[in-house]
């Protein structure tokens, strides 16, 4: 089969489509021919070398939809035909809270889906949401189970909370300003490019703050009167800009580094306002599986910014690097 292989860490050029055999499921798993699969910033950082545990050569790729066409001992034969989403992480462990120490994603330390075939073990093919096309279903998986930890599960969102999005464009922040509006909240987002502001206003945003612009800070907080949730994948350039705008009881959630791995807090911020700033990555099954249900009552679609086939995944990989704008990036084979 075909897949797109890391063999050397020298950054995303030197990802390149390679023969690969086809996997066969052991006792537990399925194997699933790959319908589409989605991109996130892990492959870059993975195709530098920026990741735990490396273990080269691999298959890149964590999200995945496609249809179950073999299973390993102990499945029922039963599932073959099924049209499943996967679920991106392995060995969450039992623990709702946080991850085992065991715990790993798709595309490294385990398989990739950004091939024609892939085994994962029996329980994380779930059912696609039926409204959903596999490109649209293979948007989901990681950047959406994280957004949705974030904003649900950890933010604890309800219907008219003022949540703020920053970064509007990339996968979890998209997915986060889709899943907050459909709990009834009302969401502002933040943004260097206009074009990505002006996106997020179509979709339902009720304003976008240019953080590059001076003042946005002041703006927010008139516009907003306060924020219950805000969720960060940039706090090092972002938190010293919305922390004056937060509401009593406030939750910051943080899910990412960009720019830099420190931040100030000043404390009468935090304390004063009675507000709490937490931590969280990915999501378990579980998690995933409210997503997916969630998806399918409200039949929400993915942003998707671009499409390419199997054959131009390298090109894909550079374009999430140098041109990507608004939304997630797809391979289909």
């Amino acid at each position: 089969m075909k897949a797109l292989v890391l063999e050397k860490a020298d950054g995303p050029a030197s990802a390149a489509l390679q023969e690969a055999p086809v996997p066969v499921p052991q006792a537990g798993e399925v194997r699933v021919a790959i319908k589409a699969a989605s991109l996130n910033h892990r492959e870059l950082w993975i195709s530098r070398g920026m990741y735990p545990g490396m273990k080269l050569p691999c298959i890149l790729g964590a999200d995945g939809a496609g249809v179950i066409d073999a299973v390993g001992a102990g499945v029922s034969s039963s599932e073959i035909g099924r049209e499943v989403v996967l679920y991106p992480a392995l060995n969450w462990g039992n623990d709702r809270r946080f991850p085992s120490a065991a715990f790993g994603l798709l595309g490294m330390p385990g398989p990739g889906t950004i091939a024609e075939s892939i085994c994962v073990p029996a329980a994380s093919a779930l059912a696609k949401p039926a409204h959903l096309s596999f490109e649209e279903a293979a948007a989901f998986p990681t950047a959406g189970v994280t957004a949705w930890r974030a904003l649900v599960g950890k933010g604890q969102v309800a219907g008219g909370d003022k949540v703020l999005v920053t970064g509007i464009g990339g996968g979890v922040a998209t997915f986060a300003l889709k899943f907050a509006l459909a709990h009834g909240a009302e969401v502002f987002v933040t943004s260097s490019s206009p074009a990505s502001i002006a996106k997020a206003v179509e979709l339902g945003a009720k304003a976008g703050f240019n953080y590059k612009e001076e003042g946005w800070r002041k703006a927010l907080g008139q516009a907003s009167g306060g924020v219950d949730i805000v969720i960060d994948g940039a706090p090092a350039g972002a938190y010293a800009g919305y922390a004056r705008s937060l509401r009593m009881g406030a939750r910051v959630v943080i899910y990412g580094s960009t720019g830099g791995a420190q931040f100030q807090v000043t404390a009468p911020d935090v304390f004063l306002r009675h507000a709490s700033i937490i931590g969280t990555a990915m999501g378990d099954l579980e998690d995933f599986r409210a997503m997916l249900a969630f998806v399918a009552e409200k039949r929400l679609r993915p942003a998707i910014d671009r499409s390419f086939r199997l054959a131009e995944a390298p090109a894909a990989l550079l374009y999430l690097e140098q041109g990507h704008q608004f939304g997630k990036v797809t391979i289909t084979p």
